[in-house]
Order: C-alpha cells, then sequence, then structure tokens
C-alpha cells in the first residue's frame, strides 16, 4: 500500500503551534476521527499512549511515528504535522521532532510496519524533510511526499500509471528495463527491533552510494522478515560486503567474500565509510563452515574483550530469568499457602498443603533449569549454535557436582552459579578452538561439524574441564555459603547496602547487572534476604526521584516535572531505568542520592530480615516477601532519604526554568 493511499490533504496540519508532545498526539488523533478513520477515538487514544508507554515513537533526526493497532480503527490511515520550533518528543538523539506522522491500522495484519518501514525509508533523504518543513500547505506536502514515494518506487508507480491509463509507454519501458547485471557492494541492515534503525540504515547507505558512483543493493531484516533478499549470483558477482546489524544475521552465504561487519547506528552515521572498508584490500575475507551459519556478536570491529564478556554474560542471564521467575514465584506462592493454611513451623514448610506442594514442586522442576540455560546461552553468544549444546551440558554437571571420583555428581562438589558462569565461557571457546582446528578439514568433515564432531568432542572436553574443577569450585562455593548463612546481622547489613548501592550506581548498566545477578545466584543457595536486598535498591531511585519532583519542584525543569509522576510506578514494579533521564541530565548531585537512598534500603531490608524468593516483581511480589511490614518501612525510609538528598544537593532554578 502506498502512502498516497493512506492520507488526504485534510489531515495534514502545516507550521502546527503544539507545544508538547500529549498536544500534538492529540491533534493527530483529532485528525483521524475527522477523516472518519475511527469507530472509537477514545479506544484509539488509549492504544497510542499505552504504545508511548513501552517507549517512545521519535526515531530522532526530528522525526517522530506514533502508531497503534487498534479495533477502533474502521480504514487504516495516515495524518501528520510540522511544528517548525520542534517539540521534545523524547528520541534517542535528543533532538527535537518537526515532523510527524501518525498511523492507524487495524488489528489484522501488519499494515502498520509496512508504513513505518516506507515512511524511514523515504524520511531519510534530508531534501525531502526539507522540503516538508516548507511546505506550505497540505496539498503541497502531500505532493512533496507523492513525488519522493514515486522516484524510490519506480516499479510501483508505473504500475499505478499503466493501469490507470496515463502512461502505458512508461509503464512498458520500465517493465522492459534489464536487470542490472551487479551490484559492486551488497549490504544488509538489522536492528534487534526491525523498524525505524534497520531502514534508515539502509536508506543512507544508499544515498551515499549514489553519491559515490558505487551500485548497491540493501537487504534489511526488518520486524517483517527480511527483504530485497541478496541473491547467490549477486553475492558472487559483488566486490565487498557490508553487514551493519545489531542482531544475528545469516552469514554463510558470504564465505569467501570481503565481509566488513558494524552497528547498524554506522550504517545510519558512517555510510561512506562502510563502503569505503567493503572495497578496501584491508578488509579480511569472512570465512565460514557448515557449521557457523550465524555471525556472533563478537564480530563486530572495535568491541573491547570486557563489552564480549559482559554481552555474552548477559545473553546467558537473558535466557535464564524466565526459568528463575517462574520458578521463583511459584516456590513463593507454595510459602504463602502453607502460612494461610496454618501450617505448623516445624514442617516441611512450602510442601505440607496439596496446592502448595504443587506450586513448590513445579517451581522446582524451573529452577533446576536455570544453571543449564545460563552455561548454555553464554557459550552460544561466543560459539553460536553448535556451542549450546557444550554449555548446556556443562552447567547442568556444574548443578550435580561430576568430579572424576564421581562422575555422577557428589553434593560436595556443587559449583552451582560460579560454575555455570565458567562452563558458559569455557564452552564457548571450546567451540571456537575446535572451529579453529577442522578449519581446513575436508567439505564432507565439516558437513558433520555441527551435528556430531563439535558435540561429541566438545561435551568431552567440557567433562574434562568441569570434572576436575567442580571439586575447587565447590569448596569456594561452600565456603562463601557459610559466610553468608553464619554472617553476623552488622555484616549481613553491611552486605545489603553494597548490593542495593550498586543497584543504583547505574541504574540497568554493569554494576546493576552485577548485582542483581548475584541476587539471582543467592536464590539457589536459599539466599532469599540478599534478593530482598537487591530488589529494594533497583526500586528506591525512581521512587525518590518522583518523590522529589512531588515535593521540591523548584528543582526540576518542566520535563522532567511532567514525567516525574511516571516513577512512582516505575519504581514500585521495580524498573531502575526510569531514573535514568535524571541522573543523567545531572549525575553528580542524582546518582549518589540514588545510591545513598538505596544503601538504606538494602541494610535495613536486612536488618528487618526480610526475604524475597521471587527475583522480579516489585509490588506485586509483596504478598510472598518475609516480614514485608519492615520492607515497605525500609524501602520508605530509603525513598525519602533519597529525596532528601537531591532537595539539599540541587539547587534552586531560576523561576523561568522550573
Amino acid at each position: 500500500m502506498q502512502i498516497r493511499d493512506l492520507i488526504q490533504p485534510e489531515s495534514i496540519i502545516i507550521h502546527a503551534d503544539a507545544c508538547s508532545k500529549e498536544e500534538a498526539i492529540h491533534t493527530l488523533i483529532d485528525l483521524h476521527d475527522k477523516a472518519g478513520n475511527l469507530s472509537d477515538k477514545k479506544i484509539y487514544t488509549e492504544g497510542i499512549l499505552k504504545r508511548e508507554e513501552e517507549s517512545t515513537t521519535a526515531v530522532g533526526e526530528g522525526i517522530a511515528i506514533p502508531h497503534a493497532k487498534s479495533e477502533a480503527v474502521k480504514r487504516p490511515g495516515l495524518t501528520a504535522m510540522t511544528v517548525p520550533e520542534g517539540i521534545d518528543y523524547g528520541a534517542p538523539d535528543g533532538k527535537p521532532s518537526t515532523i510527524l506522522f501518525m498511523i492507524a491500522a487495524p488489528l489484522d495484519g501488519d499494515l502498520h510496519l509496512e508504513v513505518l518501514a516506507r515512511l524511514m525509508t523515504l524520511l531519510m533523504d534530508m531534501d525531502l524533510r526539507k522540503q516538508l518543513l516548507e511546505a506550505e500547505s497540505g496539498e503541497a506536502f502531500l505532493d512533496c511526499l507523492n513525488r519522493a514515494e514515486a522516484a524510490k518506487y519506480p516499479d510501483e508507480a508505473a504500475a499505478a500509471a499503466s493501469e490507470a491509463g496515463t502512461d502505458e509507454t512508461a509503464a512498458e519501458e520500465t517493465a522492459a528495463a534489464p536487470a542490472a547485471a551487479g551490484y559492486r557492494v551488497l549490504a544488509v541492515t538489522a536492528c534487534p527491533t526491525g523498524i525505524a534503525h534497520t531502514y534508515m540504515a539502509a536508506e543512507a547507505l544508499e544515498q551515499q552510494a549514489e553519491k559515490m558512483g558505487i551500485s548497491i543493493k540493501v537487504e534489511t531484516n526488518g520486524s517483517g522478515g527480511a527483504k530485497n533478499v541478496l541473491t547467490p549470483e549477486e553475492i558472487a558477482a559483488a566486490e565487498g560486503i557490508i553487514v551493519a546489524a545489531d542482531k544475528q544475521v545469516a552469514m554463510d552465504r558470504f564465505a569467501g567474500k570481503r565481509v566488513y561487519k558494524t552497528k547498524v547506528a554506522d550504517g545510519i552515521n558512517k555510510p561512506e565509510e562502510l563502503i569505503s572498508k567493503a572495497l578496501s584490500d584491508t578488509t579480511p575475507i569472512y570465512e565460514a563452515s557448515a557449521d557457523h551459519v550465524t555471525a556472533p556478536d563478537n564480530a563486530i570491529e572495535d568491541e573491547s574483550a570486557g563489552r564480549k564478556i559482559y554481552k555474552s554474560l548477559m545473553n546467558g542471564v537473558s535466557y535464564m530469568l524466565p526459568f528463575v521467575i517462574g520458578g521463583g514465584i511459584m516456590i513463593a506462592i507454595s510459602f504463602l499457602i502453607d502460612t494461610i493454611a496454618g501450617a505448623p513451623s516445624g514442617s516441611d514448610f512450602g510442601t505440607v498443603t496439596t496446592a502448595a506442594a504443587f506450586f513448590s514442586a513445579a517451581g522446582h522442576y524451573a529452577f533446576a533449569f536455570m544453571m543449564p540455560v545460563l552455561a548454555g546461552f553464554i557459550a552460544e553468544s561466543i560459539g553460536d549454535r553448535p556451542a549450546i549444546a557444550v554449555g548446556f551440558a556443562g552447567g547442568y554437571m556444574a548443578t550435580i557436582g561430576c568430579t572424576f571420583a564421581s562422575p555422577t555428581g557428589d553434593s560436595t562438589a556443587i559449583s552451582g552459579f560460579l560454575g555455570a558462569l565458567l562452563a558458559g565461557f569455557v564452552g564457548g571457546y571450546i567451540v571456537v578452538f575446535l572451529q579453529w582446528v577442522f578449519r581446513k578439514a575436508p567439505e564432507f568433515v565439516h558437513r558433520m561439524m555441527p551435528v556430531l564432531i563439535l558435540p561429541l568432542f566438545g561435551i568431552t572436553l567440557m567433562a574434562v574441564v568441569m570434572f576436575a574443577l567442580n571439586p575447587v569450585i565447590g569448596v569456594i562455593n561452600t565456603a562463601l555459603s557459610h559466610a553468608l548463612n553464619n554472617m553476623g546481622n552488622s555484616s549481613a547489613v553491611i552486605l545489603g547496602c553494597v548490593v542495593a548501592g550498586m543497584m543504583a550506581i547505574d541504574m540497568g548498566g554493569p554494576f546493576n547487572k552485577a548485582a542483581y545477578v548475584f541476587g539471582t545466584a543467592a536464590l539457589a543457595t536459599g539466599g532469599y534476604n540478599i534478593m530482598a536486598a537487591v530488589m529494594i535498591g533497583g526500586m528506591v531511585p525512581p521512587i525518590a526521584i518522583a518523590l522529589s519532583t512531588t515535593f521540591f519542584k523548584n528543582r526540576w525543569t518542566k520535563t522532567e516535572l511532567k514525567s516525574g509522576p511516571v516513577n512512582y510506578i516505575m519504581g514500585l514494579c521495580f524498573i531502575t531505568e526510569g531514573a535514568i533521564p535524571y541522573a543523567a541530565a545531572d549525575p553528580l548531585r542524582v546518582i549518589p542520592s540514588c545510591i545513598v537512598g538505596s544503601a538504606l534500603a538494602g541494610g535495613l531490608s536486612m536488618a528487618f530480615g526480610c526475604t524475597l524468593m521471587a527475583p522480579h516483581g516489585g509490588i506485586f511480589v509483596f504478598p510472598v516477601v518475609g516480614h514485608v511490614g519492615g520492607y515497605l518501612l525500609a524501602l520508605a525510609a530509603g525513598s525519602l532519604i533519597g529525596m532528601l538528598m537531591l532537595a539539599l544537593l540541587k539547587k534552586k532554578l531560576p523561576q523561568e526554568e522550573a
């Protein structure tokens, strides 16, 4: 569907005087309603606002495209407005949004993704953006769009003209045009969401190649699947290939070609450099084998060793968390059921009643996969899919404590979380090593590698490593467990302060994640008080900021005050990242205040003996918190102290800024 089919001049406002994101959204919704696109304006508005709560729909470069699929959409449509002065729409690049489109799409199909992709492709043209901003009427605005769309998609324009009988000759010429003999450069663009940046990078590369007089074809690996897919003939004829991607894409097809792999953002910001690199003799030839079908994340240029380790760890943690969260909450529910049922304290608590036993068993089954999944997906991020089996096997060996003396497992040699962590990294590099060893093997050997050679040799080597290391790590694990269990009240309080304070240092960054991983690992050994301190430390920063914007308004700008109340919800839901915009704007005052508030809350949580078996959920898991009264008191105290420190450290703003 073409843009011209979705929008009319009456649905466009030129030089709007909107001064806020909210005002712009409601203006665009009103245009949809007047155009007859909506059956229920209220329901559609709720859908748009819900989408904005997930993340901003501003994509940068002065563009914002709010959109929603809704049952209230009677017919698909598009509305638009220009705001030359710009409005703060929360764009990733921090720039104000000056051109806004709103997509109304029905529930069936992915029309909104198709329109998003097309708009982003067109709007990457700076000249078009300038023309749209300078348009003096809705007709002129739409005319600019139509010309740009016709130029970008000539086949569609010719087909439409042919159907209308207005330009049959042009249609025939287009149909008879010979296919391109080949492309000097090929590219693949992909971002995690597969919407805006995928197409922005593609358009930037195409525009730059045209300026340089270089033929290029770009495959977009978007949310609707791969489009403009590169053919084997095109790959064979190309001089160089660019892979600008933040997620894995099929790479084996590029074997034997020069391949330059980088971030999708470089496709947008450095297209000339990428094209030059792809054609440079210094760019390495990509080598692949039958066992290696995708490029691991660590193929990205200029990525530090620490960054690679962090990304591999987070890959494992992201896959592990559903098992921990689901299992942990089910175990907590079993305790809650037995508590309500009045089970005697000396009994096997959590399994006394039938209902409690059900939840406890299911939760422990989920927990049993925690370590193998962690190890398996750490290994996968390093050695790709062939490494998953090796990592899983190593993680399970860590869970049951396999040793040479006791191959079936020894409870004194269980290496637990530390062992699984090590197994993940070792497993990944074992597979990388084996791929290197067999790199010059005959083709029939390469075909057997993913299903025979890598699993067989990889798991064998993993067993040797884990059988040797489990006793050593088991001793360390046991010592740590005893130290935590025998920790005096003062030491426990200090530990609570440390892990909770770490949650507030970078609010979602490495320190935050390290504390969170430590807390979830402690669950496996019964360290429920540590998890309680970790979660409360992550809840305090947003709540402290929300309190400060409520009671000390003269310390914050108008924009900060508007989004301040949202942080009450973010904090109560254990979403620490809600505090990031405030910390980024004034790190020297906001971050120390949050750290102090979080550390106090974590220390009090430990002092009150609070426990938590669920590693996430915020206020929604408070019913299964041990000593919930003390937990609420600790949360309130930490949040208030954080608020007061912000009031002391932040200066009053001039009245015109506040």
